[in-house]
């Protein structure tokens, strides 16, 4: 049965600000990192030396945004440990031009150890002292020198770019503009609810955005997908009233009621209250993907927000 609780939050706010754990899904966390040496593969621990680490020269890298050859000597599934003589840093997977993002972690951890004992061309694109952190990039070192900084200094918000989806995770889309990572949020890849980004978007797949926000001291950029087409909680505010009586799918069955996607493509809550009494997350009557019939009971354009009741089941 469901809980009959009241006050829910059901959706999130708008975010149009850079996401705090920007690099929280490329970067992997996790110990099982592999050397080679002569006699097979090792473990090894990722922690930088900060005696071999010349923090001057990286962040001279990083500010002039040049390229620099360093050895890959270690992998995990997330990404490749690399070294030179005073350098040392982490590439993620994502950053990689030939390791698909979207393979098994078998077929990644393959593909990651071959690249043990190369040599590889890359950007500085985070430099962390205080946390001993260098992030590096293969793809943006492909842009040429100085890229990233002209990109940077020539991007401003309103601005519409086009580039590739280099990345999905849980809490949003990277997409390369060619020498710098955009970040599109999840709450910016469309104006109805998102289980997971990879519903809308894919790995590869050229696509345009709106710039939200340019931060050229960590070298950040905010996009927005959404925004791009036309907001249909606008049309529903013209269309529809509160008590019309509409069709919608269901998409989604929580403890707290049911979502139901309208034809606009804006999806509503029938909130557990106005459900059948003995109603369960089990009961076929409104399987995902079912059609109904619904009343607007409320509708909220500002804080889209849209309250639906139950009329029948066809």
């Amino acid at each position: 049965m469901l809980s009959r609780r009241s006050g829910t939050n059901m959706e999130e706010e708008e975010i149009c600000r850079l996401d705090e754990g920007w690099w929280a899904s490329v970067l992997a966390d996790d110990e099982r990192w592999m050397e080679h040496s002569g006699d097979g593969y090792h473990r090894v621990e990722p922690q930088l030396v900060a005696g071999l680490i010349n923090w001057q020269r990286i962040k001279s890298l990083h500010e002039q945004d040049e390229v620099v050859s360093l050895e890959v000597y270690g992998y995990n599934r997330g990404g490749l440990l690399l070294r030179g003589e005073d350098i040392q840093g982490f590439v993620p997977v994502s950053h990689l031009v030939d390791v698909p993002c979207n393979v098994d972690e078998e077929k990644r951890l393959v593909l990651l150890a071959a690249y043990v004992g190369r040599t590889l061309q890359l950007k500085v694109i985070e430099c962390e002292p205080e946390q001993e952190r260098v992030v590096l990039s293969e793809r943006a070192a492909l842009a040429g020198v100085g890229q990233r900084k002209k990109l940077l200094s020539t991007l401003k918000a309103g601005d519409v770019v086009e580039g590739s989806v280099s990345n999905v995770t849980e809490f949003g889309v990277f997409v390369d503009l060619g020498g710098v990572e955009g970040l599109v949020h999840v709450s910016e890849l469309s104006w109805g609810r998102v289980h997971h980004p990879s519903e809308i978007l894919c790995v590869g797949q050229v696509i345009k955005a709106l710039v939200l926000q340019v931060c050229e001291d960590s070298a950040r950029v905010a996009l927005s997908y959404k925004r791009l087409f036309p907001n249909p909680w606008e049309d529903l505010a013209r269309r529809y009233r509160v008590g019309d009586v509409v069709t919608g799918k269901v998409t989604g069955i929580m403890n707290f009621g049911v979502f139901v996607r309208l034809t606009e493509g804006v999806e509503g809550l029938i909130h557990i209250s106005s459900l059948p009494e003995n109603f369960s997350k089990e009961d076929k009557r409104l399987d995902q993907g079912r059609e109904v019939k619904v009343r607007i009971l409320h509708l909220d354009v500002h804080r889209r927000r849209l309250g639906l009741g139950l009329v029948e089941v066809e």
